[in-house]
């Protein structure tokens, strides 16, 4: 599973990617996460606020950091389709 951070770079996008990996490790789903940095590859999702999540290619939040609990549900439900 690929879990993408859209962000150029700022705190908050840091911030974001660094609760990822903390959500990931608790979850125990095996994902790789990813920064895009590139103004028109966070265009092609259509977020015009960042920092925003990406999970299966489904954008999640954008424009806030969400809570641990919230990525790791998130994580749980993706993982839960793509095994079904």
């Amino acid at each position: 599973m690929k879990v993408k951070i859209l962000g150029t770079g700022c705190p908050k996008c840091k911030k974001l990617y660094s609760e990822a990996e903390k959500a990931v490790a608790a979850s125990g789903i095996s994902a790789q996460i990813e920064k895009v940095e590139k103004i028109d590859d966070i265009m092609s999702y259509g977020v015009m606020m960042t920092p925003a999540i990406v999970i299966g290619e489904e954008v999640k939040a954008s424009g806030r950091i969400p809570s641990n609990a919230e990525i790791v549900s998130w994580l749980t439900t993706a993982a839960a389709k793509e095994s079904s």
